[in-house]
């Protein structure tokens, strides 16, 4: 896959092992990192012991002639490490403990893997990686095969090389590897082991991010256990089942077998008695790389095993509360039969059911189908003289100044503490009528030093247009002296 201008510019900003390699005390957290972690091949270690181990290396640094100067104590650059914004170390507290310890991240890890290849070897093995190529070739060739003829070939072709390699063994002639083949196979060895403890990180990795999103789920969660169970599940196939997860089950049941812990420390041993690698084996820490794998991968179950135990703990409370509520059913409905024992159905309702009696249809009931009626449009305009048409409606509509009678009462206002609609009405009578009258109404809703008492009745008269008195009962409505300043108008 070619790498992409936009990407590896936003994984510039983003990603943990370029910042590594990008920031301006780099060289001093890789230095100190890959001493802690990947020279010593250690997991984890308490945050009282790496924060030492780091002050003695600054001192060493500053004894050394470093130029750069430390500006930060230990502590201070341990928590600019961990935080989310460099994300090179794993600040955590292992199970039933309350002191916090520190883990190398996986992209740190492998910002330091290839900051360990910049370095010059002074000796690059090409024929040990070009057979391990072909052997790997060879798998995926001979694995895949279905015809069972040419794997059968292909065996008998492995067996006769095998008889022959005896014979010249028998004869005398024993092919031995030389020193350059020697050394060149253990230094691939070597950067197999260690590139190893690294994919633990990363398997590791994977399995805590699933067990922390598995306990978000569970907090948040309001469905149905069930559903939740599943998704839980789904996610967790996800992982074991995946090439990565498959992978790590394969070869944690060949690194447990016992057959397998023996052959390969044997191996080891005699690996390192070899004079040839003379040099190379001074570090024996590979020859216990084996025990390192282990401990790596029980960290690695342990996690999967914590994951299960939540799930189980998950499961026991919602069991837990779901029985709890059972039995606070089961109660009422004891307490509700107490309740009702000495109680006669003749005496009052003991139950009452509604809808008791069925109701019926039948098809002959229903109204046949009449179709809608049809309405004929006549869109022919006839001209007319509009002699004949009566205009007095358009002139006699009914208009309410509401601004005058909102004038009324300001008026009214300014020579007493309050006024009711009946006397206000003496003073300055209807003009409208009714309409009016309503006006009046809107008002008093809108305006909040105005209130109405439905409990008291008055009556208001007036005059109409037609000289007609008229009457009408209404509730009693007050306008107060504050509502001066929202009634007057300039």
């Amino acid at each position: 896959m070619p790498l992409d201008y936009f990407d590896l510019k936003n994984m510039r900003k983003t990603h943990p092992a370029w910042r590594l390699m990008t920031a301006e005390n780099g060289p001093l957290a890789a230095g100190f990192l890959d001493s802690v972690f990947r020279e010593n091949n250690i997991r984890s270690i308490e945050e009282s012991e790496l924060t030492m181990r780091l002050e003695d290396y600054l001192y060493y640094l500053k004894e050394a002639g470093a130029e750069q100067e430390f500006l930060r104590n230990a502590s201070g650059y341990l928590d600019d490490w961990a935080h989310n914004d460099r994300a090179w170390l794993r600040k955590f507290y292992p199970q039933g403990s309350d002191t916090p310890h520190y883990d190398l991240t996986p992209p740190a890890e492998k910002a330091l893997q290839w900051m360990d290849s910049l370095f010059e070897k002074s000796f690059i093995g090409t024929e040990g990686r070009l057979f391990a190529s072909f052997d790997l070739l060879r798998q995926i060739v001979h694995g895949v095969e279905e015809d069972k003829n040419k794997r059968i070939s292909e065996l008998k072709q492995q067996r006769k090389e095998i008889n022959r390699q005896i014979k010249a063994i028998e004869r005398g002639d024993i092919p031995m590897l030389d020193s350059r083949e020697i050394r060149e196979r253990y230094i691939l060895f070597s950067k197999t082991a260690r590139e190893l403890l690294g994919d633990f990180r990363m398997v590791e990795h994977n399995f805590r991010e699933l067990d922390r999103s598995v306990r978000e789920e569970i907090a948040a969660w309001t469905g149905e256990k069930g559903d939740l169970l599943e998704t839980i599940f789904g996610e967790h196939d996800e992982i074991t089942q995946s090439e990565q997860g498959l992978s790590f089950r394969a070869f944690w049941d060949f690194l447990m077998s016992p057959g397998s812990q023996d052959e390969f420390t044997l191996l080891l041993d005699k690996v390192f008695e070899r004079k040839e690698l003379k040099g190379l084996t001074d570090d024996i820490r590979l020859k216990r790389i084996h025990f390192d794998w282990i401990n790596a991968g029980e960290q690695t179950q342990r996690m999967v095993a914590r994951l299960s135990k939540q799930l189980r703990r998950f499961l026991d409370d919602r069991s837990y509360y779901e029985n709890k509520r059972i039995v606070k059913i089961l109660d009422n409905i004891d307490k509700d039969a107490l309740e009702v024992r000495n109680i006669s159905p003749l005496d009052q309702y003991f139950m009452k059911i509604d809808g008791t009696r069925p109701s019926f249809q039948l098809s002959m009931e229903r109204p046949l189908f009449s179709p809608p009626l049809k309405i004929n449009l006549d869109s022919i305009i006839l001209d007319g003289d509009g002699e004949s048409l009566d205009t007095s409606a358009l002139y006699n509509q009914v208009v309410v100044d509401k601004l005058r009678l909102e004038q009324n009462i300001a008026k009214t206002l300014e020579l007493q503490q309050q006024v009711s609609l009946g006397s206000l009405i003496e003073i300055y009578p209807l003009e409208e009528g009714l309409a009016e009258l309503i006006t009046y109404f809107t008002i008093a809703e809108e305006n909040r030093y105005a209130f109405i008492d439905e409990n008291e009745l008055e009556i208001v008269l007036w005059t109409d247009n037609d000289e007609i008195n008229r009457s009408a009962t209404i509730p009693k409505i007050m306008f107060q002296k504050k509502a001066k300043m929202q009634l007057e108008v300039e």
